[in-house]
């Protein structure tokens, strides 16, 4: 018998649809949940001590409103702090997201990569100890940007954004020492995918920009291999935790990943 639950994904803001995406091409007929704390946003800036007792709470709200089958922190900053936590006061499957950090340790070849992500992300002892475990013949290079997200919530209103602003971004890992032997860079906040082509042509020379989006999706489509989906899955929804005048100029973007009802949580 089909089940109608949902899968929820959370983040702070839109970042997420760069995990929706491609659970969407192998789950297409899911019921969708996708809830932006966009009162809290952004996580990048605010402090551990924030994040960890707003996200399992904010998440409990959501899971007693939609009854998810299983919830996807697509959220790194998130992910990095709470997900534990979330864990542990959920009684359902919650997969979260952590920087790729292991296929560009595969992929470099000249040992030497970069880890972008928010402030809140890159400062975390959880990266530390993935450098560690799968990059300890690198050189592991970090910088958070806060600007950069804004630049992925711009473009999904429709914005224009400037390419002298993603060179900015750039220089904060490729003026460091090393930094001009960057081959691999993890795109560690689930915004960036969504520029990713404006990085590449910002960087002026040939860098791959790897991301956890594909590997969430099969880890996600593999823990609900046996579920019944509906033959003709509800509309997409897309939950605020607050609503303005820039959540209003996401809708055209938002139904673009199948997401055409918009709710105030």
């Amino acid at each position: 018998m089909a089940d109608a639950r949902p899968i929820l994904f959370f983040d702070s803001g839109v970042g997420g649809l760069s995990v929706l995406a491609p659970t969407r091409r192998l789950l297409p007929q899911a019921p969708i949940v996708y809830a932006a704390d966009s009162a809290g946003y952004p996580y990048g800036t605010r402090s551990e001590a924030e994040i960890a007792a707003r996200v399992p709470a904010l998440l409990g709200r959501l899971a007693e409103r939609y009854h998810p089958r299983l919830i996807v922190i697509a959220c790194n900053t998130a992910s990095t702090i709470a997900l534990p936590a979330v864990r542990a006061a959920l009684d359902l499957p919650v997969v979260g997201t952590v920087p790729a950090i292991k296929p560009a340790a595969e992929w470099s070849r000249t040992r030497v990569i970069g880890v972008l992500g928010t402030e809140a992300t890159v400062r975390q002892p959880y990266v530390d100890d993935l450098a560690t475990r799968f990059a300890a013949d690198c050189r592991v290079l970090r910088h958070g940007s806060a600007a950069l997200v804004a630049l992925a919530e711009a473009r999904l209103r429709g914005e224009e954004t400037d390419d002298h602003a993603y060179r900015a971004v750039l220089a904060g890992l490729l003026d460091q020492p090393d930094g001009g032997r960057i081959d691999v860079i993890v795109n560690a906040c689930t915004h960036f995918p969504l520029v990713s082509d404006r990085l590449e042509a910002a960087a002026g020379r040939p860098i791959r920009f790897v991301d956890g989006g594909e590997g969430i999706a099969r880890r996600t489509a593999h823990l609900l291999g046996d579920a019944e989906w509906p033959d003709s899955p509800p509309p997409g929804v897309a939950v605020f935790t607050g609503t303005d005048a820039e959540t209003e100029s996401l809708r055209a973007a938002l139904a673009r990943f199948g997401l055409t009802q918009i709710k105030t949580l």
